[in-house]
């Protein structure tokens, strides 16, 4: 995922709730984004450990990354160019979870429907 893409999806995330709850969005979006310049230092320093895909939170190719050295330094070269945009889907990602749960808070309650009555209606007076 390019920045463009990214940065027009997150604007429509963001402009699909209401006015009220964007503050808190973002602000709960911001704690949990990963930066994907700061996995492609990672990549570069502690690539051949998996830290980057560990952070990312793809824990399998983490594992896999470690135990061969990263896949014996191709690997790391590999995911200089795919970390960044991994880290921008999985923000979307995170995004998009987000938005669910503050439109959920912030829909009111349905009212509950009303009861039936177990009454007949009178018959008409003759």
């Amino acid at each position: 995922m390019n920045r463009h893409s990214y940065s027009t999806e997150l604007y429509a995330i963001v402009g699909s709730l209401p006015e009220a709850s964007r503050p808190g969005f973002i602000s709960a979006f911001q704690a949990s984004e990963k930066n994907p310049v700061l996995l492609y230092g990672f990549n570069i320093w502690l690539g051949f450990l998996g830290i980057d895909r560990f952070l990312v939170g793809d824990i399998l190719a983490g594992v896999l990354k470690l135990i061969t050295f990263g896949g014996f330094g191709l690997w790391q070269i590999i995911d200089c160019f795919l970390i960044g945009g991994r880290a921008r889907q999985k923000n979307i990602e995170q995004a998009r979870r987000l938005r669910e749960s503050f439109i959920n808070r912030a829909s009111p309650p349905s009212a509950p429907p009303a009861p039936a009555s177990s009454e007949l209606p009178a018959p008409p007076a003759s």
